[in-house]
């Protein structure tokens, strides 16, 4: 069940919040589990065991170390613990396949297992063993209540697609939290905006998308205005559902981090990564970075750490070579901004937005095609130039959503909704229930509403 369709809409939403606000205090962390589980069960029912699996390991570590909190050794061996069967867990589900094929690449014949991936995995996974982390590392209390503690884990809002919310940033939350107007009239206003996103953005660009990666060949200009669908289809995809997951949250009395800033109006990669996927950033930065020695070494365990930080953040996002290149070539990148000409991009706002947005469009290309072949082929047509007219059709009949997408993708709308919106109620209500509408409208008629982040 996602988050832009009519099932979940009309059907699971009302429903659910319905029971979640007539329940008694008391009651809401069960209501919220029980929602969230069957949330997660009615596409996944299959791996309700491994989720259950995960949140008993991470609840029995975090007392584990509560429990023997002046024997260090005894505390260490439970975090192992945790961090050995999260990532077992994930590697099992997500990278078994990978490592067979490279191995069977290398002369072996092991066949493939039939393993599905889990929906969400990589978030809810990260998300349990930042908690157990952090326990250990004294910065929260053990939580005692395990249905407290598995209404964190399942927290339906932001459970398939981030953003990874750690236990820590809504601790207070889980105890004690208030239903006000306000969260529920931004809440309302956050989901709209990610419905609108996602839907009459991200599906029409990504349709876009779909046809030009299909033909084996393209003129070059098509060759760009399918990297650009692709660029904002990536991006108003997983921010729409990000800002739909937080609009929930407030709308339950929760208060999710912001995961995204505006990347594309970055001036370098330096600046693209402090905006984009703003809550993964953050959990490679605290728990493998700043762990393995961040910065405060040697520039040589500095490459180090960012490498081992880059092929993570790649290989987190899939089980292919073409994500650990994709993390690998911002590695490059971010060394080369730091290391010779950031402090000359930043003296230029034009030169380096120009940079940004052609390499960051490259860097999608990657990320897209999983097929060498195929991408290197992509990579031929966008620099060696071909010519043909193909790319006036699909600029006939996608102008306008690629220029919106490219407004929408700017602070414009955010300044013009608090310079005018905000003080006139009534043309926000009403604006906002047109946009709701009109998504609404085109979920009904629509065919292709794909969801990109949930391979992750």
């Amino acid at each position: 069940m996602v988050f832009s369709s009519i099932l979940f809409l009309f059907r699971f939403f009302p429903i659910a919040f319905l029971l979640y606000y007539l329940v008694p205090k008391k009651l809401k962390n069960l209501t919220l589990l029980i929602l969230s589980l069957f949330f997660y069960g009615w596409g996944e029912v299959r791996y309700l065991p491994i989720m259950f699996a995960s949140m008993i390991i991470d609840y029995c570590c975090g007392q584990g170390i509560k429990r023997l909190g002046k024997t260090p050794g005894k505390k260490r061996l439970f975090l192992i613990l945790s961090v050995v069967l999260n990532l077992g867990l994930l590697f099992f589900f997500k990278y078994t396949n990978f490592f067979v094929d490279l191995l069977n690449g290398l002369g072996a014949s092991i066949p493939e297992l039939n393993i599905t991936l889990p929906l969400g995995i990589s978030f809810y996974t990260f998300q349990t063993m930042s908690y157990t982390i952090d326990v250990y590392r004294g910065k929260v209390e053990a939580e005692d209540n395990f249905i407290t503690f598995g209404a964190f884990v399942v927290l339906f809002p932001q459970l398939i697609a981030g953003p990874i919310v750690t236990y820590r940033s809504i601790a207070s939350e889980l105890k004690e939290r208030r239903i006000t107007r306000e969260g529920l009239e931004d809440g309302i206003r956050y989901l709209i905006m990610g419905l609108a996103s996602k839907v009459l953005i991200a599906n029409n660009v990504g349709a876009l998308w779909s046809e030009v990666s299909a033909f084996e060949s393209i003129s070059t200009p098509l060759a760009w205005i399918g990297a650009l669908a692709y660029s904002l289809q990536i991006y108003f995809d997983f921010s729409g559902y990000s800002l739909m997951a937080i609009g929930m949250g407030k709308m339950m009395g929760f208060t999710f981090p912001k995961n995204f800033d505006f990347p594309y109006i970055s001036k370098s990669v330096t600046e693209f990564w402090r905006r984009w996927h703003m809550t993964l950033g953050s959990w490679f930065r605290d728990y493998l970075y700043i762990p393995l020695g961040g910065n405060r070494v040697s520039p040589g365990r500095q490459y180090f750490n960012l490498f081992v930080v880059w092929f993570c953040t790649g290989f987190w996002h899939g089980a292919n070579w073409n994500f650990i290149i994709w993390g690998l070539y911002f590695l490059v990148l971010l060394i080369l901004e730091k290391r010779f000409y950031l402090q000359k991009l930043e003296q230029s706002r034009v030169i380096s937005h120009v940079y940004l947005i052609l390499v960051v469009m490259a860097s999608w290309v990657i990320f897209a095609l999983t097929d060498f072949s195929d991408m290197g082929n992509y990579f031929v047509t966008l620099f060696a130039f071909r010519g043909g007219n193909d790319w006036i059709y699909y600029l006939r009949n996608y102008g306008v959503v690629l220029l919106l997408g490219i407004f929408f993708a700017t602070p414009l709308i955010k300044i013009w909704y608090e310079r005018i919106l905000s003080r006139h109620p009534v043309l926000k209500t009403v604006l906002l229930s047109a946009i709701f509408f009109v998504s609404v409208a085109y979920l009904v008629d629509a065919t292709y509403n794909p969801f990109l982040y949930s391979r992750f």
